[in-house]
């Protein structure tokens, strides 16, 4: 999207410095992601940057109408009630496919998250690039005119709240095993937070802890909350010492309920130039005949499970849970970047934290998703169209 970057790292590009890019980030851990990391960044021109922009702040003041938590009531209807909801989420995600629109580019609404994201390895993987590729040091994928500095210290103000960095944990199941964890090492590692998995929570009372190092009980008094319900759910063999729904002395650092709030949930409700149109299954009058247009989603899923792309009419018809489904129009991705064997598609995630006593979220920075095929997606990251994930970058 800004030609004069496109070519000048398609002409310093070599297979050498892509694999010593790979290489420099398992340096860190030694460990490598198990996602495809992609070559190149995502060059994003001033034009794309204001559209993607106007998208978000379309986004966000749905977010903050004063009946927000009314119109989305309903998601926890269909969902696990968690105690204690704050009055607004600590994160959200806004993922725009890069499309085309009567030859235009635009950005289009893909999904909404109020869940966290890879905020710790996104801006790590910003420094490796530059490694490789010094002039990128004249770019940022920082929103808002942030350095790197400030963007780590909104990030511990958001998932700390002022207390102790022992007392404030990263929750997830069985961290070592997910395919995001390199994120949660440099949380660890930038910001000094402990990963805990969810069965080595202990609950006395009202209170929770873990043990530290040497084995001695830490009460945790906030929580960087990285579980899915729906894997949970799967989980039936784990044994948890508590329950999500129990009354507990504990703040959250994305308290569980933003999580179904903003969600595909509010898909329907957004109408406007970068938004879709999209139908709650449940208020479908009709099926349409072009089905070859649309795609079926579930609405709390992750990561692309249970999206059916080539929708048939016996799909919808089978679906039992219709308030559980949503039907979206399908948009034409463009192929926008130009690597060295072909164009490659693009879906940009805008990263956003809200602290505690702000009235607006704060735009940080920015996920990249590239791909060939149909769908874009970390779900998809084995299939022969999938080019990876990287990072978007602006002109200063």
């Amino acid at each position: 999207m800004i030609p004069k970057y496109r070519k000048l790292f398609n002409e310093q590009f070599t297979e050498e410095k892509y694999q010593a890019l790979k290489e420099d980030i398992a340096t860190d851990f030694n460990y490598a992601p198990t996602f495809r990391l992609a070559e190149t960044p995502f060059f994003i021109s001033k034009e794309l940057k204001e559209q993607l922009l106007a998208g978000c702040n379309d986004v966000i003041a749905l977010i903050q109408q004063k009946n927000f938590k009314e119109l989305t009531d309903k998601a926890l209807e269909l969902n696990s009630i968690v105690p204690n909801e704050d009055n607004h989420s600590t994160f959200i995600a806004i993922d725009f496919g890069i499309c085309e629109e009567d030859g235009a580019v635009i950005p289009k609404l893909i999904e909404v998250q109020g869940f966290p994201s890879l905020f710790n390895y996104q801006i790590n993987l910003f420094e490796k690039f530059k490694k490789q590729y010094p002039f990128l040091e004249e770019l940022t994928p920082f929103l808002n005119e942030l350095t790197p500095q400030e963007y780590l210290e909104n990030l511990e103000t958001v998932l700390c709240n002022n207390h102790p960095k022992e007392n404030v944990i990263l929750l997830e199941i069985e961290p070592e095993k997910q395919n995001t964890k390199i994120d949660f090492y440099y949380c660890k590692r930038d910001l000094g937070l402990t990963i805990v998995c969810v069965t080595d929570v202990i609950k006395k009372g009202k209170q929770l802890f873990y043990k530290n190092e040497k084995g001695k009980e830490i009460q945790i008094k906030r929580i960087y909350n990285r579980v899915i319900f729906d894997e949970l759910d799967l989980r039936t063999d784990l044994k948890l010492n508590f329950s999500f729904s129990d009354e507990l002395d504990v703040e959250w650092a994305g308290h569980p309920n933003w999580f179904f709030r903003i969600s595909k949930f509010i898909l329907p409700l957004l109408k406007g130039k970068y938004f879709i149109e999209t139908t709650l299954l449940s208020d479908l009058k009709e099926i349409p005949t072009n089905l070859e247009n649309y795609v079926l989603k579930p609405l709390f899923s992750f990561s692309g499970s249970g999206v059916i792309f080539h929708v048939k009419r016996e799909d919808i018809e089978a679906v039992v849970d219709k308030e559980l489904y949503i039907l979206q129009k399908k948009v034409n991705y463009l192929p926008i970047v130009q690597s060295p064997d072909g164009k490659v598609k693009a879906e940009v995630r805008m990263l956003c934290t809200w602290k505690k006593e702000d009235k607006a979220p704060t735009l940080l920075c920015n996920l990249v998703r590239l791909s060939r095929g149909e769908m874009i997606g970390v779900k998809y990251n084995q299939d022969k169209d999938w080019v990876g994930g990287t990072i978007g970058l602006f002109e200063r």
